[in-house]
């Protein structure tokens, strides 16, 4: 049986668009894998409302800066006792005296605290005079609501955990994400392949007036329109750009990632978990890193801080243990620095987390949930210009951005930005 094919001029038109359509696809594809395997969504949650009897708001703040390497919200003990149903076992009078200097409640003969101290291996409270009534009482106020706060139900499937305050960074998507993306781009590019082959076949069947197309072994007509696609120019020019174009992208890629570290997680001469000691025991930031509200460096912690806690606790760890050995031999630890900025560009902790607000979550990740610490951001000039882009000032109850404020506002309708107030200026960030 013949199967007549003739030419047509405006089928013929159609047959060559269609090629150059479905290889522009091809390549679209091809060129969009990347993008799509590293694009991330960002998350946030608010904060914690105030509770009866005191502002468990503020609570909160002074109770992670100042309570909470010691102490739990749960009957749980860390280097002290949980403070779970702490405001039940005694009057606010005996709890602010406690607070404000425990060690005269133990010598004035409390049957309580000389029980306490005695227990706990007779070690000292820090005492905090400065404290106020409504400090103490907003501490107090947080424990009891985060004490008695019912456990946070599991994610539901395909549903997002609550995040902190800061927004997640840094990270690649999931396996099951990428294993199922690269499985729909195989798809496609196969069925890209096999219209290429009908249309090319089709276009061939009407190359000549009256030629027809004889019926035969379909492997070796395959194999014939194969080879006459294979010498094609116009497929072999798109097999060009589309290899070039790889090649191209590929060198950009690696050009740009030359002194970016994302990831870097070098191994520490202590096995030091931040997940056990900021996730677990919640210890604040600030008590480790005693420079990050004070000045550009957020300071490593010495060995004198870690010797707070571990002066009591694990004395007898192999990994403790080489504190003790620091401190005998006076050579500080020579912990691995995992965040590294070229020394071309400058960078305030104090500035950031003081003025602007933000958690260490912003640029470090989930630092809590790190066993081993890594570089979870690019830390890139273009990741600091996005940030200072999209993040808006906070000019809340701040006589000092009331005039900036009102020239903003008589410009845009939008909130006011960082890149509004010289955040994109070259000097701010380079000496």
């Amino acid at each position: 049986m013949n199967i007549p094919f003739r030419k047509d001029a405006k089928f013929c038109s159609f047959l060559s668009y269609s090629k150059t359509f479905i290889a522009s696809i091809a390549l679209a594809i091809l060129l969009s894998v990347p993008s799509l395997i590293y694009a991330q969504d960002s998350t946030a949650a608010a904060g914690a409302a105030p509770a009866g009897g005191g502002d468990a708001a503020k609570g909160e703040t002074l109770f992670k800066n100042n309570c909470a390497q010691c102490h739990a919200v749960t009957d749980e003990r860390v280097v002290g006792p949980g403070l779970k149903g702490a405001s039940g076992r005694h009057d606010f009078a005996w709890l602010a005296k406690w607070v404000r200097n425990s060690q005269a409640v133990i010598a004035s003969g409390d049957p309580y605290a000389v029980k306490i101290y005695n227990e706990y291996s007779k070690a000292q409270m820090t005492s905090f005079p400065n404290l106020s009534d409504d400090d103490i009482k907003g501490i107090f106020a947080y424990v009891d609501q985060a004490g008695t706060a019912a456990p946070a139900a599991a994610a539901p499937a395909g549903g997002a955990a609550a995040g902190g305050s800061a927004s997640a960074q840094g990270g690649g998507p999931s396996d099951l994400f990428v294993l199922v993306l690269g499985a729909l781009v195989v798809v496609m590019l196969l069925v890209l392949g096999v219209l290429l082959v009908i249309v090319s076949l089709l276009s061939k069947a009407v190359s000549g007036e009256g030629e027809v197309v004889e019926k035969g072994d379909f492997m070796g007509r395959l194999g014939n329109s194969l080879k006459r696609i294979a010498s094609d120019p116009a497929i072999r020019s798109a097999t060009i750009w589309i290899f070039v174009l790889l090649v191209l992208k590929a060198t950009l890629d690696g050009a740009y990632s030359v002194g970016v570290q994302q990831g870097y997680a070098p191994k520490q001469p202590i096995s030091f978990s931040h997940k056990l000691h900021a996730g677990e025991y919640k210890i604040d930031c600030n008590y480790c890193h005693t420079g990050v509200n004070r000045g550009k460096s957020a300071h490593i912690p010495s060995a004198n801080i870690c010797m707070n806690c571990h002066g009591v606790i694990k004395k007898e760890s192999p990994e403790i243990q080489k504190i003790y050995t620091s401190i005998e031999n006076n050579q500080p630890i020579e912990w691995v620095r995992v965040h590294n900025l070229p020394d071309l560009a400058y960078f305030n902790h104090a500035q950031h987390v003081n003025v602007g607000g933000l958690e260490c979550q912003n640029c470090h990740g989930e630092v809590e949930k790190m066993e081993v610490i890594q570089q979870r951001s690019s830390l890139t000039m273009g990741w600091c210009i996005d940030c200072h882009r999209k993040t808006e000032v906070n000019t809340k109850d701040n006589k000092y951005y009331d005039k900036l404020v009102q020239l903003h506002a008589g410009e845009s309708k939008e909130a006011l930005k960082v890149a509004d107030i010289g955040g994109l200026e070259c000097s701010k960030c380079h000496y």
